[in-house]
């Protein structure tokens, strides 16, 4: 959800206007989609980072609006929480060395914005969610200064008739909650990995996306705890799903509802005639623009979610926006799961062609599993259930070689693929994830948050890979 609104109260009057919009541009897209007027450019790749600010005492601080009249880059946006920030990078074909330069761009606008942080005495945090968050940090007093964040917390609690949002998810100890706010929201900070395709092969990637979900998962978790709780290897997973629960129809985060069977188009066929409109703001733009459809996929948070943009030259394009990974630990961590994906989507998006593809319930499961348990999840996969460190051995032996293949295919070099595949080789052999990480430091200090917060900084900035971090 990037566009900004003009406010937050609509009428009744709004909400029709914008329902016939949104019908108009959704009959459009599946028109130009079917007549070929999308992009058919090649693959290519960009991201989006979300990041904590810290204070001293590693508490979240909440002041992006300060930290934003200092670093005026337009690569940086404010989330919806005063204590986070986004950081995005100029998106690039997926071909010879785009990848040393997103970790390039990357590392520059990460250490440039913390430059600025730090004189403000506060630090840029790269995590899923930081341990030291507390209760009162989620109020509505941090909520950032932006029209969109107030208008989608007072919507979705009158879409729930006023009644509070609830929070149960079950790991190793069990969390339950009841807030009044969208606020929890705000501790999910991810690393989203974008994918503009060929409009044709759109639907292909797309599921493609939703298959290689589970094993990305896997070697991902960065977000084992939320206020003093052990949960999921991957918590961010059920805990946004839980926040901006409308408490009613189709579940606004979610993994889908099953595969694009012919056409990516299919997908908002499906937003139209599944979830209501929440935030019917009206725009002037023509019905080309998309500008109603985007607004309406915005506030519809699939785990893989297709996305409508403009070439420089006007041309409309599809994008993937995988957005199950977490912020962190460090750049290299981040590029190289993006490399795994980019790699292992662009191999299984061949098989799905073929139409070899699992079942989207196997799928399902797969990665929810995984998000509960990391590279101990028994998953199936080819008809095979792998037992014991099943996702480990899984992506060791058969989807490290498949990725590479995919790297291939889009010509990157072979130097490339050796270094960052190496680094995903020696994290998944490791087994140490950044969950991992957290979750064995946090026994050897004593279960002390705030030194595990410190040392994770420390180790953060010293630009080693998290399987090299001792614990």
């Amino acid at each position: 959800m990037g566009q900004e609104v003009s406010h937050s109260h609509f009428s009744p009057e709004d909400n029709v206007a914008f329902a016939l919009r949104l019908q108009e541009e959704t009959q459009l897209l599946r028109k130009q989609v079917l007549q070929g007027a999308f992009s058919s450019k090649a693959v290519m790749g960009g991201f989006e980072i979300e990041a904590c600010l810290i204070d001293k005492a590693c508490h979240p601080a909440p002041v992006n609006k300060d930290f934003f009249k200092y670093f005026n880059n337009p690569l940086a946006t404010p989330e919806l929480a005063k204590f986070n920030i986004e950081l995005n990078n100029n998106p690039l074909p997926l071909k010879g060395t785009c990848f040393e330069k997103f970790e390039a761009e990357l590392d520059l606008v990460f250490k440039e914005a913390d430059t600025v942080a730090a004189n403000m005495d506060v630090r840029v945090l790269l995590i899923g969610i930081l341990p030291t968050l507390k209760l009162d940090d989620f109020c509505l007093e941090n909520m950032s200064d932006m029209k969109r964040y107030k208008a989608l917390n007072d919507i979705v609690l009158k879409a729930r008739n006023s009644k509070p949002l609830r929070f149960d998810i079950k790991g190793k100890d069990h969390f339950q909650l009841i807030q009044n706010t969208v606020m929890m929201e705000a501790a999910t900070t991810s690393f989203q990995v974008h994918l503009q395709t060929p409009w044709k092969q759109a639907h292909h990637y797309y599921n493609a996306s939703i298959i290689a979900s589970a094993p990305l998962m896997a070697i991902s978790g960065n977000s084992p705890f939320l206020l003093g709780k052990q949960l999921w290897h991957e918590t961010r997973i059920p805990l946004f799903e839980q926040a901006v629960d409308t408490g009613s129809g189709s579940q606004r985060v979610s993994f889908g509802s099953g595969y694009a069977k012919t056409s990516i188009s299919e997908c908002f066929n499906e937003n139209l005639r599944d979830y209501p409109v929440l935030l019917p703001m009206l725009f002037e733009d023509k019905a080309n623009k998309f500008s109603h459809l985007r607004l309406h996929n915005g506030v519809i948070w699939r785990w893989n979610r297709p996305l409508v943009g403009f070439d420089p030259d006007g041309t409309p394009h599809i994008r993937i926006e995988h957005r199950i990974l977490p912020a962190g630990p460090t750049i290299i961590d981040m590029i190289v799961n993006a490399v795994f994906f980019y790699g292992l989507s662009q191999s299984i998006m061949h098989k799905v062609q073929s139409n070899e593809k699992m079942s989207f319930e196997t799928a399902k499961e797969n990665f929810y599993s995984a998000a509960k348990r990391g590279l101990n999840a028994s998953i199936l996969w080819d008809n095979k259930t792998y037992q014991g460190a099943t996702l480990q051995k899984l992506i060791i032996d058969k989807l490290l070689p498949q990725a590479e293949q995919g790297l291939r295919e889009l010509e990157i070099p072979e130097k490339s693929i050796k270094h960052y595949l190496g680094i995903i080789a020696d994290r998944t052999s490791s087994g140490q994830t950044g969950s991992i990480w957290q979750i064995n430091h946090l026994k050897s200090i004593d279960g002390n948050m705030k030194k595990l917060t410190q040392d994770y900084l420390r180790h953060q900035y010293q630009d080693q890979p998290v399987h090299n971090w001792a614990s």
